[in-house]
């Protein structure tokens, strides 16, 4: 017996006598304390976290990343041009700054543009105003000339007609009205949900064969029975239940938080307000959904003798997850909104719909009831296979078996 467990019983032993705590929350204590010592959990969080920040951070740089422009130009007359470009620019925070060059002619900026000496030119010819490019187009620089541009031109016609651009422009705004969600919107949505997604399809694994080798680990090495003398069978299972919940939502916590704060400093943190009822949605769903499944990881232990077992035992929860997440994340229309209510499936497809604006407000309520429900049944009749199949060390039981089996 390894001194862990040693102690771990005579902790449960000694609280259970002196009556300070509940023998769960030792069992709670002691899932906690093994997770945050383990090396691959830790190691594993923190991979995830600098994944996490790299992107993140990718993100911000080239949002953040200037353009710079070095513009030729000839003449007075586009030097004034060039430089309200630059100002223009500067007020609209389009992070591009134009550093204006002058040569004498047309031709030299031409030339000057063929040798790479400046990366666009502007002029004026006579007929009209030209951009110069070598190869390609500078679309945002473009943009923003035609605009100055075109003010100057209309400043120029308010003048000689004795009245304002204000006026000659009234009535020639036009507003842009969606019928659906915008497309980036759309997108940024769509990636969300998908992070969602994918974090909690890796809880619930990750933290499922965590419990199921815990309890596979008390079987093998014949502890469970000294266990079982000291605290009893249902808070056992009680303890390492919520023990794993509250890792699992900690460490979820932490990804969502900081995916929240690195996304502030991208491109994307005008859609922060939008996420965030959906956001705090998915954790209710989260907490239920994982709470559901917890219980069945935890029978799972309890039916294989030895970790070569649990491949066996895990398979079916792994399965159904596996269906869960790639059902979650392809159905649409009715599909998705009849999966939006099915339990644990809905952990995923219903913060999705609200990422969307497709569900009404009442329908997570309905949907975050269903799921709690399936969660009293499961942890109802999770906690009966676990007391039947958990003594039992004859070999690896089955489920059937198990349901069959006696109190």
């Amino acid at each position: 017996m390894s001194a862990e467990l040693e102690a771990v019983d005579t902790q449960a032993g000694s609280t259970r006598r002196e009556g300070r705590e509940s023998p769960w929350v030792v069992v709670l204590s002691r899932e906690v304390m093994v997770k945050l010592t383990d090396k691959t959990f830790i190691l594993s969080t923190a991979f995830t976290l600098v994944l996490l920040v790299g992107v993140l951070g990718v993100q911000a740089f080239l949002a953040g990343r200037s353009h710079d422009v070095t513009l030729g130009v000839a003449g007075q007359q586009a030097t004034s041009v060039a430089h309200q470009v630059d100002r223009l620019t500067a007020q609209r925070d389009e992070a591009m700054t134009v550093e204006v060059r002058r040569s004498g002619s047309v031709a030299a900026v031409e030339q000057a543009v063929r040798d790479g000496d400046v990366d666009a030119g502007l002029v004026h010819d006579g007929s009209g105003w030209r951009l110069i490019g070598k190869s390609g187009k500078d679309d945002k620089l473009a943009g923003a000339v035609n605009d100055v541009v075109q003010q100057d031109v209309l400043q120029r016609a308010a003048d000689r007609a004795g009245t304002t651009v204000a006026a000659l422009k009234a009535g020639s705004d036009v507003r842009y009205d969606l019928l659906s969600v915008d497309a980036n919107r759309a997108g940024f949505a769509k990636a969300v949900g998908f992070a969602l997604a994918m974090l909690f399809y890796m809880a619930a694994i990750g933290f499922g064969m965590m419990i199921a080798g815990s309890v596979v680990e008390e079987k093998q090495s014949r502890v469970v029975e000294i266990l079982v003398t000291a605290i009893p069978v249902r808070q056992l299972l009680f303890g390492k239940v919520v023990g794993n919940t509250l890792l699992a939502m900690a460490q979820m916590a932490l990804f969502v938080g900081v995916g929240l704060v690195g996304l502030t400093f991208t491109d994307y943190a005008k859609f922060l307000t939008a996420i965030s009822t959906p956001v705090v949605w998915f954790v209710m769903f989260f907490v239920a959904g994982f709470v559901a499944l917890a219980c069945i990881w935890a029978v799972a232990g309890s039916l294989a003798t030895r970790h070569e077992d649990l491949q066996a035992t895990t398979t079916p929860l792994t399965m159904c997850l596996v269906i869960a997440f790639i059902a979650g994340l392809s159905l649409e229309g009715v599909g998705q909104v009849v999966a939006s209510y099915v339990p644990v499936v809905s952990t995923i497809v219903m913060p999705m719909r609200l990422l969307q604006g497709t569900a009404a407000w009442w329908e997570p309520v309905l949907a975050l009831l269903v799921t709690a429900a399936f969660a009293v049944v499961t942890v109802t009749l999770g906690e009966r296979l676990y007391r039947r199949s958990l003594l039992q060390t004859q070999g690896r039981m089955t489920y059937r078996q198990a349901l069959r089996a006696a109190d």
